[in-house]
């Protein structure tokens, strides 16, 4: 059975309802008022006594009422696109973390004042509405809000742009803590259904896995391969609404649910095997079932592979369908009218499926198939990590994508051709360089599959991109110099800073107007501002209210009580030993000491805030948590630290939660080993919103220090050179000893005095610090950082100085606007033109 819907009588998808039944216009005509359209879904699309409303349904009619206004611009954007020969984009990602959409939507709609209005007579707000939507779980951190992001700024500058994603029934986990340790529990984010998204079932494509391959010739007597005696998935297809900011644009986010085909073992149920009967549909709708399985067991493995090739097989199929419904089987212009942008490595299967549909299922031959792929492949590196760089084992392929394999070593062999040819005297660099990594075990290395079947690779900061050219990828880049480009990331102002701090957004009006919010450059002109007193008084109120809306979730979720006029100093993202967590923590048992030491003159009141989800199978990362949260009892318990330290770990990191962290933080911690963050966009939305840095020079740091002004940036430790020389002969414990500071802070965190009823559970994060092979150098870097810190404490201390540091970071931040990123994406990779 073939592994994709017939091409040639597939309709064209239409992401949402057909333009001939009733025009755009006609619509807009039917439509009420916004009161009268959430009344009339309360009582009749949710059958609710709108006398005794439920919040819920309060919600779901609001959102649905937002939604209907939506479609009309979404059937406009789609007829346009759909109209038009220009070149489209499709962004293939493992995650997309939106967070929620009734509020971004009302935001970009225009909406705001109507919305109030319409729930005014319920007696609720717009913002006690928006909690009862949950966030969207399709993501796990920075890479899937870059994503979201770049969705956002597409449909802002009107590019014809598709997300294609997967539709994981349960997201990101949610986290507790339970005496100090973190424990997860399952994120059904989907439990009420998702008012934003529409199903389509008439485009639902078919996956195939396992089985085996069958070489045969065609009537004309070709080679071809089949792929044969598999098992069929089915991609079901649910497409949600991206606005642009008031500009009547909306895009498409396209989501693939895994379900069973409609073949059923009629044979097993009437023998009585009634499980065995529907074990396939079990198993198919694992694929989609929870956001990036742990992969520690083979299990977990397959169904991660799995995810990745589920994600790209139907996405191309879908584009595919729409090619050959408006050109037939003349692929002659596919390479240079379509571009696939490869979000990291996990979409890299890509390369081989595009390859399989253009040979298997529309009988081109192998070299114009590797044309067209190689003109429309794009590949975005996240990481400098070589382990995070993903590998899959020889044997996982060939038991569940036997023809991609088969593919991926043919393009291997080709590949390796010209190696020899281009280096005729490097006897190591096939090995180096081969897509398949030989060994008792061999593995297939997905980066390097991408990186040679792309035309562009592109780093994500300028240090970023640098060190991928010189190091990772240093073989690839002497091959190919002009793949590689960089496009620093950035992240869309409208949701992280008009919407989430909607005092600064209407004091940036009053004082520049609104064009920075479409245009995030203009918001340079706040520069003349910050030597303005009476400017600095509005700005520093706005922080302090700011504050107080974090001071209320942190002592919801946490019991907590952080006094306003402290120092808000806040570290949120993943925990992962690179981005040094355990340096901030450090420094606060420091503080802590000083504090014990009576040594508190001129010491600023500071609370500081980390907040971050461990991966489950991550030992090290869920010990970190465990420390932090053990530290903060210590500290918060103490009466003698009680006005000048407060440390909180603040349990399940989400967007909503970063919405209302961003806009209050005032220190933002990017203290991450130089040369090892990619970019960072946490750091980017804490600029914006006035807090000052510290941190490395590492990742985006070094453009956002760049922007601001070196004296507007606090920096230490050591730089990526730095840190490769200090490798070589790091002593540690000599650090330690030479340093009374650090030898005091050590003794408190070896002594016990954190885990007195747990001796030694910190044992290994104690014995990592002091090895001479930590590869995060935290004890390196650590005297620097409290120096550091202590330069924050004595500017923190003239709170003119502090406000005009704050006003000139927030007007320098125009470089790190997703708009920026996704314009020089467009101009310089994609070669896509606005279609407005």
């Amino acid at each position: 059975m073939s592994a994709s819907v017939d091409t040639q009588s597939s309709q064209s998808h239409e992401s949402v309802p057909s333009t001939t039944a009733i025009s755009p216009e006609a619509a807009q005509a039917v439509l009420e008022n916004l009161d009268r359209e959430v009344a009339r879904h309360l009582a009749l699309t949710l059958a609710h006594d709108d006398s005794k409303f439920d919040p819920e349904y309060l919600y779901r009619a609001l959102a649905t009422a937002v939604r209907d206004r939506l479609v009309r611009d979404w059937r406009t954007t789609h007829a346009r696109f759909a109209q038009s020969d220009e070149k489209k984009v499709y962004y293939l990602s493992l995650e997309f973390l939106i967070g929620r959409s009734l509020t971004n939507a009302v935001a970009n709609l225009d909406l705001d004042e109507d919305a109030r209005t319409a729930l005014h007579a319920y007696g609720v707000t717009l913002e006690e509405l928006a909690e009862q939507e949950h966030d969207a779980g399709l993501g796990n951190g920075g890479l899937g809000r870059l994503a979201a992001c770049f969705l956002d700024s597409c449909a802002n500058l009107q590019l014809p742009v598709v997300g294609y994603g997967l539709r994981y029934e349960y997201g990101m986990f949610h986290q507790q803590i339970e005496n100090g340790q973190q424990m997860e529990s399952p994120d059904h984010w989907l439990r009420n259904g998702n008012p934003w998204e529409l199903e389509r079932a008439e485009d639902a494509r078919r996956v195939h896995f396992y089985g085996h391959t069958e070489h045969y010739r065609d009537e004309e007597g070709s080679p071809r391969v089949r792929w044969a005696n598999g098992n069929d998935v089915l991609a079901l297809p649910f497409d949600m609404p991206v606005p642009g900011y008031r500009n009547g644009t909306v895009n498409s986010l396209r989501l693939w649910k895994a379900c069973a085909t409609d073949e059923f073992d009629l044979e097993e149920f009437n023998a009585g095997s009634y499980p065995e009967a529907v074990a396939a549909k079990n198993l198919a709708e694992q694929i989609t079932m929870v956001l990036y399985p742990n992969d520690s067991s083979e299990n977990g493995k397959e169904l991660r592979l799995k995810q990745q090739y589920f994600l790209v097989s139907a996405s191309l199929q879908d584009v595919l369908a729409q090619w050959v419904s408006k050109n037939g089987e003349d692929f002659s212009n596919f390479g240079t009218s379509n571009c696939f942008q490869l979000n990291d490595t996990h979409p890299a299967c890509a390369v081989p499926e595009l390859m399989r549909l253009l040979m298997d299922e529309h009988s081109l031959s192998w070299d114009a198939a590797w044309d067209i792929t190689t003109q429309c492949m794009a590949y975005t590196n996240h990481t400098l990590l070589p382990e995070a760089l993903e590998r899959w084992s020889v044997g996982l392929f060939s038991h569940l994508l036997p023809r991609l394999l088969e593919i991926i070593y043919e393009i291997n062999s080709r590949f390796l051709a010209q190696i020899a040819e281009h280096f005729p005297n490097d006897a190591g660099i096939q090995a180096r360089m081969s897509l398949v990594e030989e060994g008792e075990h061999p593995h297939i290395r997905m980066a390097y599959l991408a990186i040679v079947g792309s035309f562009s690779v592109n780093g994500v900061a300028g240090l970023h991109t640098e060190l991928l050219k010189a190091g990772l990828f240093g073989d690839f880049h002497a091959l190919w110099p002009e793949k590689f480009n960089n496009k620093t990331n950035g992240v869309t102002q409208r949701r992280w800073l008009a919407h989430c701090n909607p005092g600064l957004r209407d004091l940036l009006n009053e004082a520049i107007g609104d064009g920075w919010q479409k245009d995030l450059s203009r918001i340079s002109e706040l520069a003349s501002f910050a030597e303005d007193g009476a400017f600095r008084e509005k700005w520093r109120a706005v922080k302090q209210a700011n504050k107080r809306r974090l001071i209320e979730l942190v002592e919801r979720e946490t019991g907590v009580q952080f006094s306003e006029s402290a120092m808000f100093d806040v570290q949120v993202k993943r925990i992962h030993e690179y981005k040094r967590q355990l340096l901030n923590v450090l420094h606060a048992i420091h503080l802590y000491d000083r504090i014990l030491e009576g040594k508190t003159e001129g010491m600023v009141p500071r609370c500081i805030l980390i907040g971050g989800k461990a991966a489950p199978g991550y030992h090290v990362a869920k010990l970190i948590v465990h420390l932090i949260n053990n530290v903060s009892d210590v500290i918060n318990n103490d009466p003698r630290a009680n006005d000048l330290l407060k440390v909180v770990f603040l349990p399940n990191y989400r967007v909503s939660a970063m919405e209302v962290i961003c806009p209050a933080a005032e220190l933002s911690e990017q203290i991450s080993t130089a040369g090892k963050e990619a970019s960072g966009t946490g750091n980017m939305k804490f600029m914006m919103n006035g807090a000052l840095t510290i941190g490395t020079l590492d990742g985006a740091n070094i453009e956002i220090r760049e922007q601001a002004g070196d004296e507007n940036f606090f920096l230490f430790g050591l730089d990526a050179a730095e840190v490769a020389e200090a490798r070589k002969d790091y002593r540690p414990n000599e650090i330690i000893a030479n340093d009374a500071d650090i030898t005091r802070l050590m003794q408190l965190l070896e002594g016990g005095m954190f885990n007195e009823s747990q001796p030694g559970v910190f044992s290994m994060l104690t014995a990592g610090l002091r090895n001479p092979h930590d590869p995060w150098l935290t004890i390196a870097d650590l005297r620097s950082f409290i120096d550091a810190q202590k330069r924050v404490n004595d500017v923190y201390r003239d709170e003119d100085r502090w406000d005009t540091m704050s006003i000139l970071n927030t007007a320098a931040s125009g470089w790190f606007s997703s708009d920026r990123t996704i314009a020089q994406y467009a101009d310089e990779i994609w070669n896509v033109k606005a279609l407005g």
